[in-house]
């Protein structure tokens, strides 16, 4: 996955502060979660999947790289309440490269903005409908992420290419 774009790079375009908690939905092996738990020396790091063998990937990766602020969370996040995190935890959430697989979209963004704080940033990052390369089937467009977020209150704050094959959002709760 990250071959496809450097997590730091696009981690930049957040606003962050070295004590945030933050949580990267669908981790897999934690591309993103590693990066971003680097730059939250003072934070927690939360990486959520549905399956085991990634989360066991992501532990044994943070520990070879003396990251003791990552922890994993086995959970369905198209559920309400599935990421067991509570309500408005979070200052920032990563949504990437994964909405192309959930069933429900709108419930994974639904988990999302109800654990992010008020002032919290949501980052989504999803394949382009028009890419030649990636899944053929689950896309969704950044049209229809703005649409899913305006509905749950959220305001895009920044709109980006995230690589030659994917779009990039950030949302913030107000």
């Amino acid at each position: 996955m990250a071959g496809f774009f450097e997590p730091n790079k696009i981690l930049n375009k957040l606003e962050l502060r070295d004590d945030m908690v933050a949580a990267e939905f669908g981790c897999g092996s934690g591309d993103f979660a590693i990066s971003l738990a680097k730059k939250l020396k003072e934070g927690r790091v939360y990486g959520l999947d549905v399956q085991e063998e990634p989360l066991s990937a992501l532990k044994g990766r943070a520990r070879s790289e003396n990251l003791f602020n990552v922890e994993t969370i086995r959970c369905d996040l198209e559920e309400r309440g599935g990421s067991t995190l509570p309500d408005a935890f979070l200052d920032v959430v990563l949504v990437p490269n994964v909405l192309f697989q959930a069933e429900d979209k709108k419930a994974m963004l639904r988990e999302a903005a109800r654990v992010l704080k008020r002032e919290g940033q949501m980052l989504v990052i999803d394949w382009r409908k028009e890419s030649a390369l990636g899944p053929k089937t689950g896309r969704v467009s950044a049209e229809e992420v703005k649409e899913m977020a305006e509905e749950m209150g959220l305001e895009l704050e920044k709109e980006f290419e995230a690589g030659a094959f994917h779009w990039g959002l950030i949302f913030k709760k107000p």
